[in-house]
């Protein structure tokens, strides 16, 4: 049976995705569409029995899907850090900080806020009040870096100068948003209070300081040797399991396991460059088969039929406006603070308020530590599906109206002279 779900999750997700796509939606869209389609929306309501057959409520067979969908995250995660360009925070300096800073602390606070007065119907009996409100305060304030990146590239925008300072501070929101997500996440497991804060802030510091003190040189002497070999697979198998230790690593100190995951990718991501080439492999099989079948599993426990009570639907617009509200706002102030023109400010912030997959995992970590219940969780998965396909009108709409520069020019000669290739090419030359 677990054979069944994951073959026909997976197949029914790549459709899907490569529907959203051609629609120009995140292919993340689609993905989620397969657990609506087969979980309670649908299929549960159209037919029960089926909807039973192929996925019996039964924890252990359910567990099942869990187990691979987490390995799949943190593998996603993890290559998500490995994918971060840290230098270009260094380039971009003090404007990535400010439009960085900005996009967080006003969503934070606004989502805090609307955490604190939402309707007890939203969270779990037995969680603290305050834990739910720093959750959706961190569900709300963050960004979705690789979905940024796609809706750029699709758009032709990452030579611009907003292109690239969008994702300079794309890679401050997501480094500070996993923080945010380890320390909320140790309180929730470990009770609300003020001990419960100062604790994982302390553990937290503690990983910091360990990994980019002793791990990364280690890492990098690891990678160095595994480079030498003419083999991918050993280059492959170290950071996978270097990934996984590290996630295993922060889970056991009492944090998320996935922030141990995103700090394995970013130690890795500062070694040589070489082995980022080399794995294509590894961030092939996980965009293409754990990522869409954590996306399809993720949407199976979406309950659309909660929009149909008034209250949870009026809930629901009021947290999107919260989101769109506090993101755009923030960046737009940050930005404006250290001198950038209006029109960009503004396509910075339609850009940043992609939430897409970050907020995602985020929800599927609320949901399996019991921060957030179906409502909660099905509120916030939608938020990131609708900010997410926000962004392509907004940078339409902003950037038409921002100049090309001289510098945007150049770079985007330079990128299509890397790009070019011959009109001829037999296979072997191709690859």
């Amino acid at each position: 049976m677990f054979l069944l779900q994951a073959g026909l999750l997976v197949l029914l997700a790549v459709l899907c995705g490569r529907l959203a796509t051609r629609l120009r939606m995140p292919a993340v869209a689609g993905e989620l569409c397969v657990g609506i389609l087969l979980g309670p929306t649908i299929l549960g309501n159209v037919a029960p029995s089926a909807a039973d057959w192929l996925l019996p409520q039964d924890a252990g067979q359910f567990h099942l899907l869990d187990a691979v969908g987490q390995i799949g995250v943190l593998l996603l995660v993890g290559i998500t850090g490995i994918e971060m360009d840290v230098s270009l925070i260094r380039r971009r300096g003090t404007a990535a900080l400010s439009v960085g800073f900005g996009g967080l602390v006003l969503p934070f606070g606004l989502g805090f806020a609307a955490g604190w007065v939402a309707p007890a119907s939203l969270h779990p009996d037995g969680v603290d009040r305050l834990v739910f409100a720093l959750f959706i305060a961190v569900a709300l304030c963050v960004s979705a870096l690789p979905v940024i990146a796609k809706t750029l590239t699709d758009m032709n925008l990452i030579h611009r100068n907003v292109g690239q300072l969008t994702l300079a501070a794309g890679i401050v929101d997501d480094v500070v948003g996993w923080i945010l997500l380890s320390l909320v996440s140790a309180m929730a497991v470990g009770g609300a209070g003020e001990d419960s804060f100062v604790e994982p802030f302390l553990v937290t510091a503690f990983v910091l300081i360990v990994a980019f003190g002793l791990l990364r040189p280690l890492a990098n002497r690891v990678m160095k040797a595994a480079e030498r070999t003419s083999d991918t697979a050993p280059v492959v198998g170290c950071v996978t399991a270097f990934i996984l230790l590290c996630a295993a690593a922060t889970h056991w100190l009492g944090l998320e396991a996935m922030f141990g995951a995103f700090l394995a990718g970013m130690l890795i991501s500062s070694g040589p460059r070489g082995v980022r080439a080399r794995l294509a492999p590894l961030r092939t099989v996980v965009l293409a088969v754990f990522a869409p079948l954590f996306f399809a599993t993720a949407g199976l426990r979406l309950e659309l039929g909660i929009l149909a009570d008034p209250v949870t639907l009026a809930v629901g617009a009021a947290l999107l406006l919260v989101a769109v509200i506090g993101k755009v706002v923030g960046v737009f102030a940050g930005a404006k603070a250290v001198g950038i023109g209006t029109w960009e400010s503004l396509a910075l912030g339609g850009a940043l308020n992609t939430r897409g997959v970050i907020q995602l995992v985020i929800a599927a970590a609320g949901l399996r530590i019991g921060v957030l219940n179906t409502t909660s969780y099905t509120l916030v998965v939608l938020i990131a599906i609708t900010t997410s396909l926000m962004a392509p009108p907004i940078l339409q709409w902003t950037m038409g109206r921002i100049e090309h520069t001289a510098e945007e020019q150049l770079r985007l000669h330079d990128r299509s002279i890397i790009d070019w290739k011959p009109a001829k090419q037999t296979p072997d030359s191709h690859v």
